[in-house]
């Protein structure tokens, strides 16, 4: 599970916060015990509680749950509901099927990791930030391999360009102190999530900054500076400081679906200036009155962004529109199953 701990932690430590606490009521507390999902399995949960770790076995008829919710249990130690979350990290799930999956719950602040080298994205940081201002999470830029760059502070002013109030870190993920500057997000109680894609160097940051090498890392091939993948689960990594570290499997197919606030929070100024075209259906691209080719044209916008901005767009309508159509045909299905089930009691009952 990546937690190592030698004495357990109370409430607090855990990342326990008033939001959660309000949840309850005064009897429920006197009989429920909140417990912390740190492992997430095909059929169980790893859970952490102040009196230490516990498995909960995964029964048909529980909610979805994901690493970073908080859940009550009985006396007896078993399940008895989810609380609301604060955040919730969802995409589209890899590959052909259309499907939403969570990724992580209740995070404080999402590490968008990148390295410094050919694997370096404008497009892909975007990409990631548009899911962090999605899910409500304060999202913080880290750029590794810095020690392996030439002009490291040249990629900062590039992610910066996006926005002027986006925090921004150049590392080397195997120096403790170049990771230092990391440590202000993770306090104790804190949840720090990963995102990025593989061989950015997220498993090697997360053995930095826990102090001890829990993460298996895989050498990078040189070749293309693509990455294997080293982490094939979901887990929670505690640092010597007392911050939780959520690390999460390479996402090479990462879609967003049902995304559209955080693509306009990532590129606010481009959906400013679309608002301030003369046409509500201007496309931006040769229309008269567009504030966006006009921005272009006079150098405040590059045409890289645009492009992302709309293609990001798409992307997330095209996923959003077909996850609503699947729940639909979901809908009608069950539906369809009752009125059968119906159908069949009370012709069993006429016999």
């Amino acid at each position: 599970m990546g937690l190592g701990l030698a004495n357990t932690l109370s409430l607090t430590e855990l990342g326990w916060k008033p939001f959660f606490q309000q949840q309850l009521t005064l009897d429920e507390w006197e009989q429920v015990k909140p417990a912390l999902v740190t492992g997430q399995h095909r059929s169980q949960l790893e859970l952490l509680t102040e009196q230490g770790k516990q498995i909960l076995p995964l029964l048909p008829d529980m909610p979805s749950m994901v690493i970073g919710d908080w859940v009550l249990l009985d006396d007896a130690g078993g399940f008895n509901r989810l609380l609301d979350r604060l955040s919730l990290f969802s995409r589209k799930a890899a590959g052909s099927k259309v499907a939403a999956q969570n990724i992580a719950a209740n995070v404080d602040t999402v590490f968008v990791v990148s390295s410094l080298n050919s694997n370096f994205s404008l497009n892909r940081i975007e990409r990631y930030l548009a899911l962090a201002h999605e899910a409500g999470v304060e999202p913080v830029v880290v750029l590794t391999k810095a020690d392996q760059c030439d002009d490291p502070q040249g990629y900062v002013q590039q992610v910066r360009a996006l926005d002027n109030m986006l925090m921004v870190e150049a590392v080397n993920g195997l120096d403790v102190d170049s990771v230092s500057v990391l440590s202000h997000w993770c306090g104790v109680g804190k949840t720090v999530a990963f995102l990025g894609s593989s061989g950015v160097g997220k498993s090697t940051l997360i053995n930095t900054l826990s102090g001890q090498a829990e993460q298996e890392t895989a050498a990078i091939r040189e070749q293309d500076s693509r990455g294997r993948h080293t982490t094939t689960a979901r887990s929670l990594h505690f640092m010597p400081d007392g911050g939780m570290l959520l690390d999460t499997p390479g996402m090479r197919e990462l879609q967003l679906a049902d995304c559209e606030r955080g693509v306009e929070e990532t590129f606010a100024e481009v959906a400013e200036l679309a608002a301030q075209c003369r046409f509500s259906d201007c496309q931006h691209q040769s229309e008269p009155g567009c504030m966006i080719q006009k921005a272009i044209k006079q150098g405040d916008l590059d045409q890289r962004r645009l492009d992302n901005y709309l293609k990001l767009l798409r992307e997330q309508a095209f996923n959003g529109a077909t996850l609503a159509e699947k729940r639909s045909k979901d809908r009608d299905f069950s539906k369809m199953v009752r009125s059968v089930m119906s159908e069949a009691q009370q012709r069993k009952k006429g016999l």
